[in-house]
């Protein structure tokens, strides 16, 4: 699913929830404050405004990280079906379409904006582990036939030294295994989504978290607020008219 039919979808989906909740918070605005002689229409159209001005927050939100996570910290966005993050080492590991098998490559030796399997590059990528300037890995080389099959099939291994761009090939664990204790390595391969997790999420994605979510919480508080205060007048009002009836 390409990222321009995701963002259309996640568009309506957001729009008719901001319709809904505009319906919602302005009808229970306009109850709370029944009876209120002065702000009743300014809260209720405030209260009515709310998720609307939320929905655009949350585009202006996505827009700021997705500039930042693409444009500055080499990730993907967080929607769309390609997910991609860097390495420690300069490399890049990326999955498309789905998140059980992806590629382990070189972004600067690639010709295009695509990747192309080639000594620095390794497709078919199940498991993997980056230990300082070596990456190690189990690959399944049927991975297209593969795709979108719940299988963890592996029928390859490979040690790739990042800063010489060299790539070893082993035909089983135990040869891989070999090799790694003699660079002082100790084998620990893990699947591929989750190294990705380990480099994809950090310290921006908590701020984004924050300026997206506190915002809205500290609007909601202040429309409460601005609601409870309205409704103290109603006692008042109602006493001061009786009070002044003949």
């Amino acid at each position: 699913m390409g990222l321009g039919f995701v963002l259309l979808i996640w568009a309506i989906v957001g729009t008719v929830f901001a319709a809904i909740g505009a319906a919602a918070f302005g009808g229970a605005a306009a109850l709370l404050t029944r009876g209120v002689a002065n702000g009743r229409r300014k809260v209720i159209i405030a209260a009515i405004l709310f998720p609307v001005v939320c929905l655009g927050w949350g585009g202006v939100i996505f827009v700021f990280q997705a500039f930042v996570n693409e444009g500055l910290l080499h990730r993907d966005l967080g929607l769309g079906d390609t997910w991609h993050a860097p390495l420690p080492n300069g490399y890049q590991i990326m999955m498309i379409d789905v998140t059980d098998q992806g590629w382990v490559y070189n972004p600067k030796t690639q010709p295009g904006s695509g990747v192309g399997e080639q000594e620095d590059a390794v497709a078919g990528v199940r498991n993997v582990q980056v230990a300082g300037r070596y990456i190690l890995g189990a690959t399944d080389t049927k991975a297209f036939e593969h795709l979108g099959q719940d299988t963890n099939q592996v029928d390859a291994y490979f040690l790739l030294d990042t800063q010489q761009g060299k790539r070893r090939q082993f035909q089983n664990y135990d040869a891989l295994r070999h090799s790694a204790l003699e660079l002082g390595i100790e084998p620990n391969l893990q699947p591929i989504n989750a190294v990705y997790s380990k480099f994809r999420f950090g310290w921006f994605d908590v701020l984004a978290g924050l300026l997206f979510c506190l915002p809205p919480v500290v609007g909601a508080l202040l429309l409460i607020f601005w609601i409870v205060q309205l409704r103290r007048t109603r006692p008042l009002l109602l006493h001061n008219a009786s009070g002044s009836s003949p």
